[in-house]
């Protein structure tokens, strides 16, 4: 678990003392094809490493339509905002395969955090520098879509 915990941007910082520290606020949990780890509008607990299978994240708008956000495999995560807010979960995730889970969940964390301040400090940061390299990709995925739409519009209206 400490190589696959070393692989992900959230532990970078971590070295090998801290990682063992830290494994001790994860929990496994294995998850069948068809099951949901969280619903969206389920309050964010935790976030959640795929140790094996594959999860879908999903979202259903106000007219009931479902549309596929995201597929994760072995070695992903998600949930990584509830490690800061807690707020509820803007998408759900169910099991596409069966899967095996590694889970932290927040009050693990805030306590960690509260032992180890220098390694919760880092573990933030982790969790800092993914939320900022994500929202770069959102940012750039917006411009990008803006623009086709004005090529679009141009295109066809002379807009």
């Amino acid at each position: 678990m400490e190589k696959s915990l070393k692989s992900i941007p959230l532990f970078n910082e971590l070295n090998k003392k801290d990682l063992t520290h830290f494994l001790t606020i994860i929990h496994n949990r294995n998850y069948l094809a068809g099951e949901y780890v969280f619903y969206q509008g389920d309050p964010g607990i935790g976030l959640y490493i795929i140790r094996s299978g594959e999860i879908k994240i999903k979202r259903v708008d106000d007219d009931n339509n479902e549309t596929l956000l995201a597929k994760l495999a072995e070695g992903d995560f998600f949930g990584e905002l509830a490690l800061i807010d807690g707020d509820k979960r803007s998408a759900s995730a169910v099991a596409a395969a069966d899967s095996r889970l590694a889970v932290i969940f927040k009050p693990d964390l805030d306590e960690f955090i509260e032992r180890f301040p220098k390694k919760g400090i880092k573990v933030l940061q982790g969790i800092a520098h993914i939320t900022a390299h994500r929202l770069r990709k959102i940012n750039e995925d917006y411009f990008s879509l803006q623009k086709k739409i004005n090529t679009f519009s141009e295109d066809n209206y002379g807009a």
